[in-house]
């Protein structure tokens, strides 16, 4: 792809890296393979050969099911986001309304997101093996940590919630630790999805 403008230094859009196997990434992209007809074919990808053996029963599932190497975590991670923003949300309504039943939906919540929190990261960690590569960009180093921090912060809040119930009813000290604490997930979900959206659609600079 030499001839492409936009392939150049061999990466297309920031994450095709020439020379791979791009089977499945085309299946994803806006266009067909159509478009490598206007360039010559210099040779053949052998299977193994860029150093990196994907386990045999992870290459038949790929080869039988290529969604899997794009997709699983973008479908995962749509959710701790939307659980994340709901639990502070619903806090905020409980103590401008009083209605329980808005902390409880806030709690809910935060179940929803402490569930699917481990598999968001999960896959995230799969996607980057299988199509970063592993390459630690500071993207992805953001991204691995403050989910953690996320995850951390997710299990203390929900085990306290379970522990005190009525911690937001008096709003002392400790109620206001724990409101600011549920704050605190939107900003952590808001960078890691920010970082996630920069790999996926990176911005060309001028």
């Amino acid at each position: 792809m030499s001839g492409s403008a936009l392939w150049r230094s061999g990466v297309h859009m920031k994450r095709h890296q020439a020379g791979r196997d791009l089977t499945a990434d085309i299946q994803a992209a806006p266009h067909g393979p159509e478009v490598m007809e206007r360039y010559p074919q210099v040779g053949i990808l052998k299977e193994g050969a860029l150093g990196r053996e994907i386990p045999k029963p992870l290459s038949f599932l790929l080869s039988r099911f290529p969604f899997l190497r794009r997709h699983p975590h973008p479908m995962i991670i749509h959710f701790p986001i939307v659980f994340m923003f709901s639990t502070g949300f619903f806090n905020i309504l409980y103590l401008l309304s009083g209605h329980k039943a808005f902390e409880t939906t806030a709690f809910h919540c935060l179940a929803g997101g402490v569930l699917f929190t481990p598999f968001a990261i999960g896959t995230g960690f799969y996607t980057w093996w299988l199509n970063y590569m592993t390459k630690l960009t500071r993207a992805v180093a953001i991204k691995q940590r403050v989910s953690m921090v996320l995850l951390a912060v997710e299990i203390i809040v929900f085990v306290w919630r379970i522990k005190v119930p009525d911690i937001l009813d008096s709003f002392q000290f400790t109620g206001l630790i724990y409101f600011l604490l549920n704050l605190s997930l939107f900003p952590m979900v808001a960078v890691i999805g920010w970082f996630g959206a920069k790999l996926t659609f990176p911005i060309e600079k001028e």
